[in-house]
């Protein structure tokens, strides 16, 4: 169904695959793009679970807006592994102002679409990630 605000439908495939990465963690991260002709978000890209963060922020548009999860793994400082699963709205400032708009007003309706996600980043070039920090809260929060 589409977003009203939009007009943005959500591909099923889109559930079925970040049901995959939840569950099974059969992906590292998937890359959403809006399809505006068909007014439908669907999958664009699928990273393998051995593929690495840097892996991901290379398959980010320089100019483009799009949507990802990304299943980030990390060690608590009690040792403990750990894993949360991000959506991150990827809205660069060399992206077109009508992307930014689509993407922006059909956010909430998508992301709650992905039942399962532990945080949210609005992200605008790579290097606001900061991924050597160690601290998964510095980095999305």
């Amino acid at each position: 169904m589409a977003n009203a605000a939009s007009g943005m439908a959500v591909h099923d495939d889109c559930k079925l695959k970040f049901l995959e990465l939840k569950a099974k963690r059969t992906y590292r991260f998937i890359i959403f793009k809006i399809e505006e002709k068909q007014k439908q978000v669907v999958v664009e890209k699928l990273g393998e679970p051995i593929t690495g963060y840097e892996d991901f922020t290379a398959s980010l548009p320089a100019d483009e807006c799009r949507y990802a999860v990304y299943d980030f793994d990390f060690v608590t400082e009690e040792n403990c592994q750990k894993s949360r699963i991000f959506f991150v709205a990827w809205s660069p400032d060399t992206a077109r102002v009508r992307s930014k708009m689509i993407y922006a007003s059909s956010k909430d309706r998508f992301k709650r679409e992905l039942d399962g996600i532990q945080g949210l980043c609005w992200e605008v070039s790579p290097s606001c990630f900061n991924y050597s920090s160690g601290n998964v809260y510095s980095l999305w929060w």
